[in-house]
């Protein structure tokens, strides 16, 4: 099942690590699942969205659930439970969870008494921790202004201008320490319930980093950035049949030749680090490690970009070397190249099939059935596909006809049934539905529409919505294809 931590229900605006996420992991065990698979945990800067984050290491503020830090003697119900979290149950108004969490959660701070597994917390994870609690606390001093348009002092990272800022503002920075540390413990209790039920968590990487990031504050010199820091080339992708004028993303680049000096350490501890957090990876645009789209700095669209070589498969061999065996996914979808295919296949790394995209030509599509092999993943759709619902309803005459040819999707089925019947019949080893298609939501539910900055990453589930019935109508439809953990259990499902 796809569906990340924000779409969870619950009483306070967005979905947390409290009593709901674990309703959910009881939910996913009944309903025979074998994966949960999340987007990135990272807190949420630009538009909202988890692949534009101020730290590519820390967790969401936004995750911390009250109710734990209620029972821990943090917090007193009424100073959060009388808060206006939301206006609409099914949508998350982020501009009320930014105004209102801080101020509870330092409520929370003002309780806490520092201990030894908070001590050894903050000196583990002291590589990251230390420079995104201050620039956490540096960003709220300079009204959330990014990094590069703050005094040059603090831009440049004068040692004695921080040093002097972190003594005048230890007890904001402690804050700051404090949120990650109850955000990994909370998390940490999570994973061990899901795991411990049978359920494994797959997380996501994106390949970039957001420009307004502790990570790229920390650390000019392994990105594309001059001595002003000022960015010299960004991301994107080029003009394609979607866009005459491609996307610009805005995402500085890697220096990949400094990485490599550094036998790529800040990608390694990057991975290791999100390895403890989760069970397996999907690591989002995998063919960028291959070739690259690089923009200039400044420019108003991508059309004036080149192609620009990557690490390849060198950069994963030395992860292997470094970190061992590791459960990752290729995100490979899109235009690849025979150079990016060589790559996965060398990788060993299993890629994805979303049937969506199997019907919008008359092409023979690797995502069809009947080319789909064993080692990939298939997908009903992604975070930023349409529901299957909204799919059908928006899809041209054509595809929509090639799609009900194809895998005999009927109305009085259900089209959502039929196309994520056909993702558990599939060959893949393993596959994965969203949870709104499972639902049967339609395009208001989706989670992105790509290229836009508004209206994303809000959806959430309604309360009640993992039902008894619709556990055991997916048990039984695992089963049937197989896929239940090593089966069993199938003989007690009841018949659809």
């Amino acid at each position: 099942m796809l569906m990340h931590i924000s779409s969870l229900p619950g009483p306070y605006g967005i979905g947390t690590f409290g009593k709901d996420a674990f309703r959910f992991v009881d939910f996913l065990k009944s309903a025979g699942q074998y994966y949960w698979q999340i987007l990135p945990l990272c807190p949420t800067g630009f538009g909202d969205s988890p692949y534009q984050s101020f730290s590519t290491f820390a967790g969401n503020p936004y995750f911390v659930d009250f109710d734990t830090l209620s029972c821990d003697g943090l917090l007193k119900k009424n100073e959060y439970d009388e808060i206006k979290w939301e206006n609409s149950k099914t949508e998350i108004d982020f501009q009320l969870i930014f105004k209102n969490r801080i101020p509870v959660l330092k409520k929370a701070f003002s309780r806490f008494e520092k201990n030894d597994d908070y001590v050894r917390f903050c000196n583990e994870n002291s590589f990251w921790l230390r420079d995104y609690s201050l620039y956490m606390s540096l960003k709220f001093a300079n009204e959330g202004k990014p990094w590069y348009r703050w005094a040059d002092e603090y831009k440049m990272r004068s040692e004695n201008a921080l040093n002097r800022f972190a003594e005048s503002n230890s007890e904001e920075i402690d804050f700051w320490n404090f949120v990650q540390y109850e955000f990994f413990t909370q998390w940490n209790a999570l994973k061990a319930y899901a795991n411990k039920n049978g359920v494994h968590i797959i997380g996501d990487i994106p390949i970039y980093v957001a420009g307004d990031s502790a990570d790229v504050w920390a650390n000019t010199s392994l990105f594309q950035i001059d001595e002003n820091c000022n960015f010299t080339n960004v991301a994107g992708c080029p003009p394609d049949a979607f866009s005459d004028i491609g996307q610009l993303w805005g995402n500085p680049l890697y220096d990949w030749d400094k990485m490599k000096k550094t036998d790529y350490e800040w990608w390694k501890k990057r991975i290791a680090h999100t390895m403890k957090m989760v069970d397996t990876v999907r690591i989002d645009h995998f063919r960028g490690f291959e070739s690259y789209y690089s923009i200039p700095a400044g420019a108003k669209t991508a059309v004036t970009g080149k192609w620009q070589k990557g690490p390849g498969i060198e950069f994963f061999n030395s992860v292997r070397k470094s970190l061992g065996k590791i459960n990752i996914i290729a995100e490979d979808l899109g235009f690849l190249t025979s150079s990016v295919k060589k790559m996965l296949r060398q990788s060993g790394y299993p890629g994805m099939k979303v049937l969506q995209f199997a019907f919008d030509s008359d092409y023979d599509s690797d995502y069809l059935l009947h080319n789909i092999t064993p080692k990939s993943v298939c997908y009903t759709g992604t975070h930023d596909n349409d529901t299957i619902i909204g799919f059908m309803k928006n899809a041209d005459r054509k595809t929509r006809k090639r799609a009900k040819d194809y895998l005999g999707l009927t109305r009085r089925e259900g089209y959502n049934w039929g196309m994520m019947r056909a993702c558990w019949a599939s060959s893949s080893n393993i596959a994965i539905v969203t949870m709104q298609d499972l639902l049967g939501l339609g395009s208001e539910s989706r989670m992105n529409t790509p290229s836009t900055n508004e209206g994303n990453w809000q959806w959430r589930a309604k309360d009640g919505c993992f039902s008894d019935s619709l556990a055991e109508k997916v048990r039984y439809y695992t089963n049937l294809y197989k896929r239940l953990p090593k089966n069993k259990g199938g003989n007690n499902v009841k018949n659809y």
